[in-house]
């Protein structure tokens, strides 16, 4: 494993990376900490300010080998973009249940199912983490 090949690309897709790193370690340390307590609620702040910024720096990502055209994975961040500020509606109006739904559903697909797609030959942090 080396981060040559990130801290080597362009900035945006530093923030990108890095950001999205931050949440995923955050985003762990919120699904398994009691919900509902202080620390939890300002961590939660903190996890969607990472994600948003995932989501945004997403649109300046684009690959030279689809001629530096959106791909699926940017359909990803259009809907974190949405079911952010539904899980944030859901909590202060009371429905916890479907607050921390929408926040898993967030968790894994922003996360995890993008993440793993990063992870591919060709990619950026396949070559971080497999050296690809």
């Amino acid at each position: 494993m080396t981060l040559a090949p990130l801290l080597a690309a362009p900035a945006m897709v530093q923030v990108h990376a890095f950001s999205a790193m931050a949440a995923l370690g955050l985003g762990i340390v919120q699904l398994v900490a009691p919900r509902g307590t202080l620390p939890h609620r300002h961590l939660g702040r903190v996890w969607v300010v990472l994600m948003v910024t995932v989501a945004l720096s997403s649109f300046w990502i684009t690959s030279a080998a689809r001629g530096h055209h959106y791909s699926y994975i940017h359909l990803i961040s259009i809907a974190v973009l949405v079911m952010l500020p539904l899980a944030v509606l859901r909590v202060r109006r009371g429905n916890v249940a479907a607050h921390g739904r929408l926040m898993v559903s967030i968790f894994f697909g922003g996360l995890i199912i993008a993440g793993g797609a990063t992870l591919l030959p060709g990619r950026i942090m396949g070559a971080v983490v497999f050296g690809w």
